[in-house]
């Protein structure tokens, strides 16, 4: 199997189907965009690679061994505790010794006292500077301003070009900056 993963017809939510069918391949290297409207499931479409979300129906085939890394749309602030940025980075396996210098200056910050961009960026990093080969990114840009996203793109596309990222966002210019191919999904149906 040459893909990271394959979705064939899959069908995803929770108690009920939420989205699909959806067929999609991912192959080391690409960026692969997924869009559609609000509230139709891609995030849960994200949470059935993982196993979070059931899959009713379909196959979600893996490369065997694949790690898979995952960014959620929000952010999870850990209450007033004093772990750096460094240490976050140490805990997910992510490569703290030589971060992208855009980030080098969160490392001996506490993440409580971060702004939720800050935290945003530090945690893709986390995804991007591990092992993983599939990094899974929901909504990146969210808490973002204009200067952070020009920081996501540029480590997106400076990633390890082993590894692929699949992603959701609702930015077509993100998305067309940033991905080679896009996938369109739909609700249910």
């Amino acid at each position: 199997m040459d893909a990271l993963i394959e979705l064939n017809e899959v069908v995803a939510g929770y108690a009920v189907p939420v989205i699909g069918p959806v067929s999609l391949t991912v192959r080391a290297g690409e960026i692969v965009g997924i869009q559609g409207p609000n509230g139709i499931g891609k995030s849960t479409l994200l949470r059935a690679i993982t196993g979070v979300s059931r899959v009713f129906q379909g196959e979600i085939r893996r490369q065997p061994g694949l790690q898979v890394a995952h960014q959620r749309q929000r952010p999870v602030r850990i209450s007033p505790m004093p772990l750096l940025g460094r240490e976050l980075l140490k805990l997910t396996g992510a490569d703290h010794s030589a971060p992208p210098d855009r980030l080098a200056h969160l490392l001996d910050n506490r993440l409580d006292r971060l702004s939720g961009g800050q935290l945003q960026l530090l945690q893709i990093w986390a995804c991007l500077g591990g092992r993983a080969q599939l990094i899974l990114l929901d909504e990146p840009t969210n808490n973002l301003d204009p200067g952070s996203v020009d920081t996501l793109i540029h480590l997106l596309m400076e990633r390890d070009r082993s590894r692929a990222v699949l992603l959701v966002s609702h930015e077509a210019d993100f998305v067309g900056r940033v991905c080679n191919r896009v996938v369109e999904v739909q609700a249910w149906r």
